[in-house]
């Protein structure tokens, strides 16, 4: 099918097939046992692998999908072996994949015509957004980019004290105020200083709170509005950060999130550590927001773009 040409560097590639090791071994361990004793695709061999699929945490309607895009298949190809199963559950993903979901990253790259580009992170607190921050801030300075943080999570001192620590360990200015702060305030400091410095690139950190929309929507609305008076069009990119450990609860926070502010794009983290990284294939299908990045280990460089035919190649390899 042509979908598996643009591949990562080896060393990257090895470390997405080892950070979905445990999704891997699970899916597949749940497929043996869906398709024992058949020779070939059937009516229960799919209602099985819907069970699979919907287990493996892809999500109902996903699921829905990539069953009717394989009995189309099978209808087509008249008979389809079990031992086909995987190389045709890897070719209907990612084709379903490049149908819906809309344009990725290539690299950790930045518009050249917004300077500073202003990223706004949030999420609720745990999913790694502080940790993912860093790491992006380490990737930009080493592609030569300025980069300036701003600790507007006011509300948990740790949050600004685990910004820091990354800051520092990155070697990256931060703007940061006392706890309890208005984190808008934190904002307008960040971008003026950004502005003051040059910077190519600026990353907020927003408080990871979810009490409810209401609360949520006014507080993302009037750190951006706030953000405009310095840079009008800012922000420029608003991430989700989703623990794609939690599975289907990633599902929800997603569009709790998507209801309450505009949501440009998406980063799935910790991947590694669980056997739920279908998740991945479910919230790319069901939201159409780009997944831009996946954590799959904890090493500063475990940060990857998201390429959805190097992760279908690497789930179902």
């Amino acid at each position: 099918m042509g979908l598996f040409k643009k591949i990562f560097s080896s060393e990257k590639k090895e470390t997405l097939d080892k950070g979905l090791e445990k999704s891997k071994t699970s899916f597949f361990s749940k497929l043996g046992k869906a398709v024992a004793g058949k020779s070939k695709v059937d009516d229960d061999v799919l209602d099985n692998l819907e069970e699979v699929l919907v287990t493996s945490d892809v999500g109902v309607k996903t699921t829905i999908k990539i069953i009717e895009r394989i009995e189309n298949r099978v209808s087509k190809d008249k008979y389809l072996g079990t031992d086909e199963l995987n190389t045709i559950l890897r070719e209907e993903i990612a084709g379903l994949l490049s149908e819906t979901n809309v344009g990725e990253a290539t690299d950790f790259e930045i518009p050249k015509d917004k300077k500073p580009y202003v990223l706004m992170v949030v999420g609720v607190n745990g999913v790694g957004k502080t940790t993912t921050i860093g790491k992006l801030a380490h990737q930009f300075k080493n592609r030569g980019l300025k980069v300036v943080l701003g600790a507007a999570d006011t509300f948990r001192a740790a949050a600004i004290d685990q910004l820091q620590v990354w800051a520092d360990r990155v070697d990256v200015p931060i703007i940061k105020q006392a706890m309890g702060s208005d984190p808008a305030s934190v904002a307008f400091d960040t971008l003026e200083s950004g502005v003051n410095q040059d910077a190519d690139v600026i990353i907020i950190d927003t408080a990871g709170r979810l009490h409810n929309k209401i609360n949520l929507m006014n507080e993302l609305t009037k750190v951006k509005r706030v953000m405009q008076k310095v840079i009008g069009d800012a922000p420029h990119d608003v991430l989700l950060v989703l623990d794609g450990s939690t599975g289907q609860n990633a599902f929800e926070q997603a569009k709790q999130f998507t209801a309450a502010t505009e949501v440009t794009s998406l980063a799935v983290t910790k991947l590694d550590g669980t056997a739920k990284g279908g998740v991945v294939i479910g919230i790319s299908d069901q939201f159409q927001i780009p997944v831009k990045y996946i954590g799959v280990g904890e090493g500063i460089e475990d940060l990857q773009v998201f390429n959805k035919y190097e992760f279908v190649d690497s789930f179902f390899k």
